[in-house]
């Protein structure tokens, strides 16, 4: 079981897109063919970060992000490792005809990491919330989709990626500070694992990216007040998905809710009946944003509007298992 921090009431915030500039900048050192772009964004993604280190080897392609992913898929091609960055609604939808036929149809090295995905984005609203890029992006096939669920976990994100796994990766970041969960010292990265985050009997919590907080959170209150026991699954791969754990929780609780930032149609919910159907079925309760759009708003209101605030969770697991 991975080790998770123990005060989840109260705990440290860090942001996720500073963890991947950071990390960036710090791999450019070592790995000399890493290059990055972006598209005219690299304050808010904080690629800049990169940039300002490595000068040479950064292009910002200007708001032009059909370019932003064919310029990094023949750079790939000659044998260099590019990051490309931008909002994620941009790097899943203005450019997926290119992710699609230019780098995942050729299975080029091209490690897309967008940031501001989700309804945390907030108050930005609906015409920027990437509710639908999970479901875009593992639909393609040589596509692999990571999503990391708090700062600890990115940096294992981005480096794996980027040193290691070869051929397209979909790393989906969010704006905000998000609670740090995992313990830094004691943290395994484990590449195409469903990390159990805490063990129960009675019911199966699969959150991913920022929702695993809320599902550690929830299955925290479900304990102390209500006698139930979940076991909590983080779904940092939707891409290929750990059937083996998914499908073991499954036979040991008899029920599954998935949480997600995100349409609860064809994301992680709906890779997870995918999943279940063929190996176990069981009955599943999917928690997203429900076929409808986003709109303006803090984060944490947003996520109690759409029903995946820990709050909600608490109150669908007592109906669900009830």
């Amino acid at each position: 079981m991975t080790t998770v921090v123990t005060d989840l009431k109260s705990p440290e915030k860090a942001a996720l897109r500073n963890q991947f500039g950071d990390t960036l900048a710090e791999l450019g050192h070592t790995v000399k063919d890493l290059v990055v772009l972006d598209a005219d964004l690299s304050c808010s993604t904080q690629t800049a970060r990169f940039a300002k280190v490595h000068p040479e080897r950064f292009f910002n392609q200007g708001i032009a992000e059909m370019d932003l992913v064919n310029t990094a898929a023949g750079l790939a091609a000659v044998g260099k490792i590019p990051v490309i960055s931008t909002f994620a609604l941009f790097a899943s939808g203005k450019a997926w005809e290119a992710v699609r036929n230019t780098v995942c149809y050729s299975n080029l090295n091209v490690k897309i990491m967008p940031t501001h995905s989700g309804l945390s984005l907030g108050e930005d609203g609906a015409s920027h919330q990437s509710i639908e890029d999970i479901a875009l992006m593992r639909v393609i096939p040589n596509m692999t989709v990571v999503v990391p669920a708090d700062a600890v976990e990115t940096e294992h994100a981005v480096r794996w990626a980027i040193q290691d796994h070869v051929g397209p990766c979909y790393v989906r970041l969010v704006r905000p500070a998000c609670p740090v969960i995992f313990d830094k010292d004691k943290y395994q990265w484990t590449p195409g694992a469903m990390p159990v985050v805490r063990e129960g009997k009675d019911i199966t919590l699969v959150g991913t990216g920022e929702t695993v907080y809320h599902a550690l959170r929830a299955a925290e209150e479900l304990s102390e007040k209500h006698g139930i026991e979940a076991d909590v699954l983080n779904a940092v791969f939707i891409k290929p998905m750990a059937t083996d754990t998914l499908v073991a929780s499954a036979q040991k609780t008899g029920k599954v809710i998935t949480i997600e930032s995100h349409q609860a149609i064809a994301g992680l919910g709906g890779a997870v009946c995918e999943v279940l159907s063929e190996h176990h079925p069981v009955p599943v309760k999917r928690l997203g944003t429900q076929d409808r759009f986003g709109q303006s708003g803090k984060g944490d209101e947003l996520f109690k509007e759409y029903g995946i605030h820990w709050e909600n969770i608490v109150n669908a697991v007592k109906a669900f298992v009830g």
